[in-house]
């Protein structure tokens, strides 16, 4: 543990509106690792990004943390809980951007249009480093170069709608590694993008990580980024975090059926012609209607039938079933449990994936 950056213990945040209370957040459990990538997957509506600004105290009202703790190790004996600063505060002001930074989704919308790309990243720089306009600049086209920026020195005093979407990005890079963070959390960073610029993002950001031995919180939908991105991957179903692991273990051991029923989806090439796609039944709840017991029993394929009917009545607990590998799910409490025919079914069938593991 002596190499761990950040600890997530039980986080919960809520948005509280005129038509209920929606758990965007409802006891999330994570471990981020100096020099590591975690990937966050799950589909739309599981709380990803949520979390993500939660671990900045950035949620926007009406949400608002509600419990739990973010334990930033700063070294040996110098541990802080994030949530004990005041979310506008000069010590949380001071962690944001200089030892924690995020890539948000859509570059467009988190930058202002009426200030050049340089002034915005100048910005960030000076609020953290005492110095001069000049050094700033210079360190700022620096920044702008080693992200892949042609002409930086131009590129500096564009406004960001002079630049393609790729640049865009590749700007957004530059504004949260000009103070050589910790810890940078990319939400969905390349989704905008077509491929090719997808994947000279990814390139950049795996060297960039390299270079300042950074930890990386990835948010993705993409399967085939986890598989060439990550070293640990968590799975988030309607705020909790119901897998979590390295790569391989999710990959080719996953042990939550929702974690089973994303990788089934993922298309192969091998597949015969014409072929449906393998789809898990049913979709995200609706907010203001979550289900009581394990929130995804109303969607799972191997739901446990038994007198108390746990599933649909009782929340399982996070369990450790390897290593450093751990399930929200009641199939690895064996007692009294009686597996549907279904679920012994395809329990036994072989899994076969595809991607860079």
């Amino acid at each position: 543990m002596n190499d761990l950056l950040l600890e997530v213990e039980n986080l919960q945040t809520h948005f509280f509106l005129d038509d209920g209370l929606v758990k965007a957040v409802d006891g999330v459990h994570l471990h981020i690792r100096r020099g590591r990538t975690l990937a966050v997957v799950g589909e739309s509506g599981c709380g990803k990004s949520i979390m993500a600004r939660s671990l900045l105290q950035i949620v926007t009202p009406p949400g608002k943390i509600v419990g739990g703790a973010i334990r930033y190790h700063r070294g040996p004996g110098d541990v802080v809980n994030l949530l004990d600063y005041d979310r506008k505060g000069p010590e949380m002001r001071a962690f944001r951007g200089r030892e924690a930074a995020m890539i948000f989704q859509e570059p467009m919308a988190s930058l202002s249009p009426v200030y050049t790309i340089g002034n915005q990243i100048v910005e960030s720089f000076r609020l953290h480093f005492k110095v001069s306009k000049a050094e700033a600049r210079t360190v700022a086209i620096e920044m702008l170069r080693k992200v892949g920026i042609p002409r930086p020195e131009a590129r500096f005093d564009a406004y960001p709608h002079q630049l393609s979407g790729g640049m865009r990005q590749r700007a957004m890079i530059a504004m949260a590694l000009i103070c050589q963070p910790n810890l940078l959390i990319a939400d969905e960073p390349t989704t905008a993008l077509d491929v090719t610029t997808q994947a000279q993002i990814l390139e950049l950001l795996q060297k960039l990580q390299a270079e300042l031995e950074m930890a990386v919180v990835m948010i993705t939908h993409d399967l085939g980024v986890v598989a060439e991105m990550a070293d640990d991957v968590a799975v988030m179903y309607l705020g909790q975090v119901v897998e979590q692991g390295s790569v391989d273990d999710i990959f080719y051991n996953p042990q939550h059926p929702y974690t089973r029923g994303l990788l089934a989806s993922i298309p192969r090439l091998e597949g015969a012609t014409r072929a449906r796609l393998a789809a898990i039944p049913g979709t995200v709840p609706h907010p203001y209607a979550r289900p009581g017991g394990c929130p995804f029993h109303t969607r799972c394929r191997e739901r446990i039938i038994n007198r108390l009917d746990m599933c649909k009545t009782e929340a399982p607990p996070l369990v450790q079933v390897g290593a450093e590998h751990h399930a929200r799910c009641w199939l690895h409490h064996n007692q009294g449990v009686e597996l549907s025919s279904e679920a012994v079914q395809l329990a036994s069938l072989p899994l076969t994936t595809t991607g860079g593991h």
